[in-house]
């Protein structure tokens, strides 16, 4: 299987228009996309452990979801993290692509995923993107039974294995569900309009909390841990592709936060 046919199989999946336009998702580092691929590496986050890995694996393309490349760069050096890992996958031969917001927003992607995790059902984009056949950011899902505020963040704790679980003082029966994976707040608003009971994300903020209480129970989960399944969904898009490819998920945990 080549780079290139990689390529093609994820953005048939999710297309590169569907990102964001802060977003920088797609080819990060070319260096080999008419060549053969050796196999793949699966992560959310690329580090120098990422690309060691990777090369210790015999793979040249690394797939991430988070971007390496998000902000402009001005100095490729050693002296921060991205720089070094530029300057280490091109010295061992390695691509590196991601699949960002365009697989948040993609039917059947990121947040179909955590949405199938918590066993929802009915699953439909939360705020559909003009023109792209039921793509679009957050997704809203069924519970099968209704269930108390308690229940269902103790369930959520279980499924995403989170370290805390992060909620406003609201107490109300659960069937409705909206959620998006990542940094969703934005989203918190829609969630009420689509009569959403909760409202599922991985980043929220302090002040975000506020004003929500009569209006719907907000789980923050965190960044990671609403991802982490990104991974299995990337390896199912290129195992679909070619059964027989090299396919390797990240041993290595790259959630730079730690609980106690």
């Amino acid at each position: 299987m080549k780079i290139r046919e990689i390529v093609n199989a994820l953005e048939r999946f999710a297309p590169l228009s569907l990102q964001d336009s802060y977003d920088n998702a797609g080819l990060q580092i070319g260096l080999t996309v008419d060549a053969d691929s050796t196999g793949a590496l699966l992560c959310l986050d690329v580090t120098e452990d990422i690309i060691d890995e990777a090369a210790s694996k015999g793979c040249n393309i690394i797939i991430s979801h988070h971007p390496l490349l998000f902000r402009p760069c001005k100095t490729i050096s050693e002296k921060d993290y991205i720089g070094r890992c530029i300057i280490k996958a091109i010295q061992k031969g390695i691509s590196i692509y991601s699949a960002h917001t365009n697989l948040d927003s993609a039917v059947g992607g990121v947040n179909y995923r955590i949405s199938e995790k918590l066993g929802l059902e009915n699953i439909k984009a939360l705020h559909e993107k003009p023109g792209t056949d039921g793509a679009g950011e957050g997704v809203t899902g069924m519970l099968p039974s209704e269930t108390d505020s308690a229940s269902f963040i103790e369930k959520v704790k279980a499924t995403f294995n989170a370290g805390c679980v992060r909620y406003n003082n609201c107490n109300r029966q659960i069937k409705k569900v909206a959620l998006c994976g990542g940094a969703g707040a934005f989203l918190i608003n829609d969630a009420i309009e689509a009569g959403a009971d909760a409202f599922l994300t991985g980043e929220i903020g302090y002040h975000r909390f506020f004003g929500y209480e009569d209006n719907i129970l907000l789980l923050e989960i965190g960044h990671y841990e609403s991802e982490q399944y990104t991974i299995g969904l990337l390896h199912d898009i290129l195992k679909g592709a070619n059964a027989d490819f090299p396919i390797y998920e990240a041993s290595a945990t790259t959630n730079p936060i730690s609980y106690r």
